[in-house]
């Protein structure tokens, strides 16, 4: 990471926790001071837009418009019993259809793919696991990002090639869990100096039992740095997300692979230590229902002249084929 980037970094996580914790007085006091100012000021100084964030809904909160989906066993846009639903301006990852799950793992892919950026969301575990679901998929669930696309899945794949925000659900049973954890199907994450082939990595953050929403967010720095933030606390942070490490095991054999419906091993092998900066965001379902909500996305890739009109201050990476005068 450059000086640069660690220092916008800091920034934005900052502004995050400030943003958490900060009450409506400031803004009402800082409102009454512009308001005066402003009556004072017969030629007022227009106002800088730079710093205003810019961010995008990924969900449109009545239909699945702009997402692909992807079940194994089955081909790309096939939404298998109903998995997925629109409710009540939620996506709901649904097993009312189901009387057992059979591995019917399935991702959702936003459409889009992206290289840096913030990406925020609520989401609430439900209910009871479905029949047939793995003893560790229950209330388990998660983001995937830089992922391949639904596309480019194999038919019978569980899981893409990719990193996930591993999102667990306490058990109510007062032992500690962890939210906002890394996952690595396929790939593998560097940790300090040193690559961490561990196919889960705990977050510091708390134990969240029950149904109750939870406020999760990413931000996501390229092939440099991801940090995951759990209720506005930064709960864990890894650079340099690279393929490899097995899919879900160092030892690279084709067991490990094929038991997640991955026939062509070599595909990925071959590519073992290519840096992944950037891909497709994709919600997951493995079992256990859950509904997300608030999906949103601000981008910080764009144009970063100054004298441009678009130009936005908070953006990381430079394009100036994105920049207008």
């Amino acid at each position: 990471m450059t000086k640069h980037e660690l220092l916008l970094l800091n920034n934005l996580i900052t502004n995050t926790n400030k943003m958490k914790n900060q009450s409506i007085l400031p803004f009402f006091l800082f409102g009454l001071i512009s308001l005066f100012l402003f009556t004072c000021n017969s030629t007022p100084t227009p106002p800088d837009t730079s710093q205003e964030e810019e961010w995008q809904s990924l969900f449109n909160g009545q239909d699945l418009s702009g997402w692909d989906i992807k079940m194994a066993g089955y081909p790309v846009g096939e939404n298998f019993r109903n998995t997925w639903v629109v409710e009540d301006s939620m996506i709901r990852v649904s097993y009312d259809e189901y009387e057992q799950f059979d591995d019917a793992y399935g991702h959702m892919y936003y459409k889009e793919p992206f290289s840096y950026y913030r990406l925020r969301f609520d989401y609430r575990f439900t209910g009871e696991q479905t029949p047939g679901g793995a003893n560790w998929n229950v209330r388990n669930s998660g983001i995937m990002v830089h992922s391949q696309s639904a596309a480019s899945n194999e038919i019978g794949q569980h899981f893409p090639v990719s990193v996930e925000l591993q999102l667990l659900g306490g058990l109510s049973d007062g032992k500690k869990r962890t939210t906002g954890n890394v996952c690595t199907p396929g790939t593998a994450v560097v940790m300090g100096d040193t690559i961490n082939y561990r196919h889960c990595i705990s977050s510091t953050s708390k134990t969240y039992d029950g149904d109750q929403w939870i406020k999760a967010e990413m931000i996501v720095l390229g092939d440099s740095t991801i940090v995951h933030l759990i209720e506005g606390e930064n709960v864990l942070q890894y650079d340099k997300s690279q393929i490899g490490g097995g899919f879900t095991n160092i030892k690279q054999n084709q067991e490990d692979w094929e038991g997640f419906g991955i026939t062509k091993m070599d595909d990925w092998t071959k590519q073992t230590g290519t840096l992944l900066s950037g891909g497709y965001i994709a919600l997951q379902a493995e079992s256990h229902p859950i509904d997300f909500k608030n999906i949103e996305l601000l981008n910080l890739e764009g144009c970063k002249d100054p004298k441009a009109k678009n130009y936005k201050a908070y953006y990381v990476k430079g394009d100036p084929s994105k920049c207008t005068y």
